[in-house]
């Protein structure tokens, strides 16, 4: 195919038009003599607007423009994992070799490693009959099992030769189906979904090991969950926790349009951090995407797709992915100035109308499936929002809350007062509570929706409780009141609390917080009896038990400390003839 080639007629930033060329949407082109990476998204008459991947001071009109006649695509193949991309797979420590600490516009290198060797594993042979999806052979990528599959558009086809057992590159031809070479390389344009074989309901739960989000607010493997808050609530810190002790096997992590230092704190921590399942480091399962405030805006509108694509070829394998885009609010703002160089009708605060459309676009790729060669895998969104100011009324919050089924509300008060996680348990919801019930019942116990249901009433009920107290004090509350104050309390301060950074409290098993939320009730019912035998409040509340059943979560054999704080609660509600 020949390449067209037009002239730059006029330039606004990261916005180009083009003359002379006749692309379709979204073709990938060269704009300009040093051949920088731009996309189509707009087309009137002759004119051709491009959004360029790269800056563009000093290019001028006059300049040649080259369609590439192709769409933005990525590489997907062995290697993908432990490295960092920019928005549109460009090899970050590649080109830093190649240049130094910055990088010079128009560089260029391929997403995988063509050097790099990998034992390939054939598992099919000549004569075969193969689909799309099919796993052809395995490479063992780090701890990872990696499947080099059928490209989903091959048609179905006899295999006519297959690689034997070797080290190979991922140029390498692996296999031939009806003529058709076939490499460990597979390229696919990032703004389409990976298709499946058929979708499931949502009725598995993403398991992260903190307490407010599995018990309270718990997120479905294949779902997409949204965590806004203003600056220093926690939004990054929840997410590495979630990076680290979620049960899905490979992470995602897009850093778009987040601030420097806060991306150098990921890189520089992910290699650190030991992943709790295989004893290595975390970043041998990890796809990081750092795409920082200082890079162009065009790179991180599609860094967010990019990320999307690499999840769904992890998925199609089988896996279950947690993608980590941090943060949606910085990509609409890039559509937002986008959108301005285009002049294009503004909607509310500025932000083009299709933003909802976009953001739905983005989190309806999640999915828990039946991928096209028989497994299960998903893909799980988590989207961090940073509303300017902690404004939770502001447009691009809004639009994510009519998008995804898990609110995790941060909140900078909680923060003040030094709760963490910041997760408001009156603001947040989920709606996947009824369909990850029977997942619960089943694997956790048969009355944990109900201890859940509990737990929530009492916090409700200390929130209206907190108004009264405000005007009159808490001397004018019955005891019964009073009471349901004390195991709010207990809840909070117990359950909800967890530190990230202790060896123990900083992962629970989903069993270890039902026994956690049972015993807080038992307290509560034995309060209860104890109030009504004529036993006062502080007395209650100032039992032994409750200091020992704080410190338990610290403790290194802390589900045998917490069956003792069962049978210590008892004895000490004894003692005061309950």
């Amino acid at each position: 195919m020949t390449a067209e080639q037009g002239v730059i007629y006029r330039v606004a930033g990261p916005v180009v038009t083009a003359i002379g060329i006749s692309p379709r949407m979204y073709d990938v082109v060269h704009v300009g003599n040093e051949k920088l990476m731009g996309e189509v998204i707009k087309i009137v008459g002759d004119k051709t607007i491009i959004q360029v991947y790269e800056e563009t001071s000093g290019i001028k009109p006059g300049e040649p423009v080259t369609n590439t006649g192709l769409p933005l695509v990525v590489e997907l193949g062995p290697g993908l994992l432990t490295s960092v991309y920019d928005g549109i797979q460009r090899p970050l420590p590649v080109l830093r070799e190649m240049m130094g600490d910055f990088i010079f516009r128009g560089a260029r290198a391929p997403g995988l490693s063509r050097d790099a060797e990998w034992e390939f594993v054939p598992a099919v042979k000549a004569g075969d009959e193969v689909s799309p999806g099919q796993v052809l052979g395995t490479v063992q990528e780090g701890p990872m099992v990696h499947k080099i599959m059928v490209p989903p558009a091959v048609p179905k086809g006899k295999v006519e030769k297959v690689a034997e057992k070797g080290k190979y590159n991922v140029d390498k031809v692996v296999a031939v189906v009806d003529g058709r070479e076939l490499t460990m390389v597979q390229k696919w344009p990032v703004r389409g979904p990976r298709p499946v074989a058929e979708k499931y309901m949502p009725d598995v739960p993403l398991i992260t090991g903190l307490r407010v989000l599995d018990t309270m607010f718990p997120l479905a493997k294949g779902g997409a969950a949204a965590i806004p808050g203003a600056f220093g609530t926690g939004k990054t810190v929840t997410q590495q926790s979630l990076a680290k002790f979620s049960d899905a096997e490979i992470v995602v992590y897009i850093g778009c349009g987040e601030r420097g230092n806060e991306m150098t704190e990921v890189l520089t921590e992910f290699p650190e951090l030991s992943d709790p399942k295989t004893g290595e480091s975390l970043m041998k399962r990890t796809v990081l995407i750092a795409n920082t405030s200082n890079m162009p805006v065009a790179a991180r509108e599609a860094s967010v797709y990019t990320g999307m694509t690499i999840a769904e070829y992890f998925r199609d394998m089988g896996y279950n992915v947690a993608l980590m885009a941090d943060s949606t609010s910085r990509w609409a703002e890039a559509m937002r100035e986008i959108s301005s160089r285009l002049e294009e009708m503004p909607g509310e605060e500025g932000y083009p109308a299709y933003l909802a459309g976009r953001l739905s676009e983005f989190y309806e790729r999640a999915c828990r499936a039946k991928t096209l060669n028989g497994q299960d895998g998903s893909v799980t969104v988590i989207g961090a929002v940073s509303p300017p100011g902690g404004d939770l009324s502001e447009p691009v919050t809004q639009n994510t809350l009519r998008i995804v089924r898990v609110f995790w509300a941060l909140d900078t008060k909680l923060r003040e007062r030094r709760h963490f996680p910041t997760i408001n348990w009156l603001t947040s919801y989920t709606m996947y509570g009824k369909d990850l019930a029977g997942w619960f019942k089943k694997n956790v116990s048969e009355d944990f929706i109900e201890q859940r249901a509990w737990a929530m009433q009492v916090l409700q009920k200390e929130s209206e409780l907190q108004e009264v107290v405000q005007m009159v004090g808490s001397d004018s509350l019955p005891d019964e009141q009073k009471m349901t104050l004390e195991v709010a309390r207990m809840i909070r301060e117990i359950f909800l609390q967890q530190n990230a950074y202790h060896p123990i409290d900083c992962f629970c098993p989903m069993e270890r917080q039902y026994v956690m939320v049972k015993l807080i009730r038992k307290f509560s019912d034995l309060a209860d009896k104890a109030i009504a035998n004529g036993i006062a409040v502080d007395k209650i509340a100032y039992l032994p038990v409750r200091q020992r059943f704080n410190q338990a979560k610290y403790e290194e054999k802390i589900d045998e400390e917490l069956k003792a704080v069962g049978v210590d609660m008892e004895e000490q509600f004894k003692g005061l003839g309950v």
